[in-house]
């Protein structure tokens, strides 16, 4: 989903402002500020906020929920998936509800 890379893009030039915006409403209130949410992303999320490979795998609806995988590899060599949830907007636009990263096993060379 376009969404998910134009979060990866502010990802890589720390632009927080551009990545906290494609959360969804409930996810700002939560976080409150860029720095706030940024400072989750680097602490928990290394290998999406500084990615050395990032592979999109399947979109699903599961539950009427919208999920699609990623397949990142860490700045540690690390593999994970992250599963993205989505929501759509009243005006129609996505939004990211959360992600959850499932450690696959794999170590990059």
């Amino acid at each position: 989903m376009d969404i998910i890379q134009s979060q990866l893009d502010a990802f890589q030039v720390d632009d927080g402002a551009r990545a906290f915006s494609f959360a969804t409403p409930q996810l700002r209130r939560m976080f409150q500020t860029p720095e706030n949410f940024m400072a989750m992303v680097r602490g928990g999320y290394m290998a999406v906020y500084r990615p050395q490979s990032v592979e999109f795998l399947d979109a699903r609806v599961v539950s009427g929920r919208t999920g699609q995988a990623v397949r990142f590899v860490g700045p540690d060599g690390i593999a994970v998936i992250a599963i993205y949830t989505m929501e759509r907007q009243p005006d129609g636009s996505w939004r990211i509800a959360a992600v959850q990263l499932i450690p696959t096993g794999e170590v990059s060379s």
